[in-house]
């Protein structure tokens, strides 16, 4: 099969007597992939950590809210948000749909893909967020109390600093998912990886080859944040705890 494998088509004009190349193509799309994942990630850890937090505090109704928070993101499915963001929540928010029509269909496509899947992760890392600060002794809480920290100081200075030098493994594996996730970008539009992989294979039926690129590509991608996250947690790692490994 590997004989008949065109591997110059990469290198081939997407339109006869245009200079735009197959490779190209792909690589714009990988950069799309990137985007997104990045100021997802941003949203992400962001909520999440507030999340996580209002879950572990003694206030039960910021709890709920975090429990509610993640029940509702977490059991629905992904594709299912993105479609729910893209074309029903415009409908209910009048000003959100007038923008929506006025602007750039990837500027609006890639905002709605940056905030579903930054809101989705977010769960997942609420999850993570609460697990660190749990596995935390409850005398480092009463610690940061007795020194007259108040609760939002003693999450600040005292708890959270070590929760998330805990929880730097299972944030790896989120980071990768989020990678992977932002692949269903393409149902709404958005020209990320997979979507100009599956226009490459629908345009020159050469599928095997844009696919095992595509495959490439994202391995690529997803061992770097392994190996950069494997970084992260050796430089921040404490013994004793999960991360820390001693």
């Amino acid at each position: 099969m590997t004989n008949h494998l065109n591997w110059l088509l990469f290198f081939q004009p997407i339109v006869d007597g245009e200079d735009t190349v197959w490779w190209e193509m792909l690589f714009s799309g990988l950069l799309w992939t990137l985007a997104t994942s990045a100021v997802a990630a941003v949203i992400a850890f962001t909520v999440g950590s507030l999340m996580g937090v209002l879950r572990t505090t003694s206030h039960k109704g910021l709890s709920f809210i975090g429990n509610a928070y993640v029940e509702i993101f977490r059991n629905v499915p992904l594709i299912v948000q993105f479609f729910i963001w893209y074309f029903v929540i415009p409908e209910f928010i009048p000003p959100l749909k007038q923008w929506s029509i006025n602007q750039d269909p990837t500027e609006v496509q890639f905002i709605t893909s940056v905030v579903c899947l930054g809101l989705f992760t977010a769960s997942r890392v609420a999850e993570q967020v609460k697990s660190g600060i749990l596995s935390l002794s409850r005398g480092q809480r009463a610690a940061g109390y007795a020194l007259g920290f108040t609760e939002a100081q003693t999450y600040r200075y005292v708890l959270l600093p070590m929760a998330y030098r805990i929880i730097v493994p299972p944030m790896t594996s989120e980071a990768m998912n989020l990678i992977k996730n932002s692949s269903v970008a393409l149902t709404i539009g958005l020209t990320e990886l997979t979507f100009r992989t599956k226009e490459m294979g629908e345009n020159t039926f050469a599928f095997f080859e844009a696919y095992i690129a595509a495959t490439v590509l994202y391995v690529i991608v997803a061992m770097s944040v392994n190996r950069i996250m494997a970084l992260v947690e050796r430089r921040t790692a404490v013994p004793g705890y999960i991360a820390g490994g001693k």
